[in-house]
């Protein structure tokens, strides 16, 4: 891991940042991108309060413009990345009542847009290079379909569609694709979305445990070296995923008998 130039978006704080941590002390050098300057500064020198092996660029990841400026700015002054970590992302769980038209927008916008954008722009510069690697970080409910989240189920579905859309673009060459996908972790996403939490299928919280940032963060860590395509935590949520594909009607009735009511 010595001296890997690994950008992550959304590294300011939650998984990202627990990913950057470890990321560091192992030896990297990191990227933190983040849309709030303040966090991102904080982070950075929580890190390395050296600052010789952090830097961090304020971007608007759902917006074009800004996330091709930041990245001329990367690669002058960083380099280009041996890794791309997306692990920015948003969207409350809403109901099709409860949602406003600019909702569905918002949590296509992130994280699959960003994500897209984000992997584009250093792609291209990547390729003179000749290799790469991107990590994208999903949530398991690109496997399922429940209710009280007609915004944010399907956001992660596209993630999903792209990560595999992508692995089979880049299919033989020195280009990985890997797709991280998580089930609940305790981050700030559930501070900044304190309704999103209560509607969670009550099966998932009996059965599956909740992962912590480090261990979330290790997970991804671990990635970097190995370049698996495809990784489903905790084993509970593969187990679930699996069991899904076998018998996917009595898991749309488990998760509709014990949503939100």
């Amino acid at each position: 891991m010595n001296n890997k130039l690994i950008l992550i978006t959304g590294g300011s704080s939650g998984i990202g940042k627990a990913a950057a941590n470890q990321l560091h002390k192992q030896g990297a050098k990191i990227i933190l991108q983040a849309r709030n300057l303040e966090k991102l500064k904080t982070t950075a020198l929580e890190i390395d309060p050296s600052g010789n092996r952090v830097s961090y660029y304020s971007t608007d990841l759902k917006d074009q413009d800004s996330v091709e400026l930041s990245a001329q700015k990367i690669i002058e002054n960083e380099g280009i990345p041996d890794v791309v970590i997306n692990s920015a992302g948003s969207g409350e769980w809403l109901s099709f009542k409860e949602a406003s038209l600019s909702h569905f927008k918002n949590t296509m916008d992130s994280p699959y847009i960003a994500t897209a954008l984000t992997c584009k722009v250093f792609f291209d510069k990547m390729q003179e290079r000749g290799n790469g690697h991107f990590i994208i970080i999903n949530s398991v409910a690109a496997y399922f379909s429940f209710p009280e989240a007609t915004g944010y189920t399907p956001a992660r579905w596209a993630l999903l569609g792209f990560s595999r859309s992508l692995q089979a673009d880049l299919f033989n060459t020195n280009f990985y694709v890997s797709m991280i996908a998580l089930g609940k972790v305790e981050s700030p996403y559930f501070e900044n979305n304190p309704r999103s939490e209560d509607r969670i299928p009550k099966i998932a919280n009996w059965l599956v445990p909740t992962m912590s940032p480090n261990e979330a963060g290790e997970v991804i860590t671990k990635n970097v070296s190995t370049k698996k395509a495809i990784v489903i935590k905790p084993f509970a949520m593969a187990l679930f995923v699996f069991l899904n594909r076998l018998f996917p009607g009595i898991f749309r009735w488990l998760m509709r008998m014990t949503c939100y009511k």
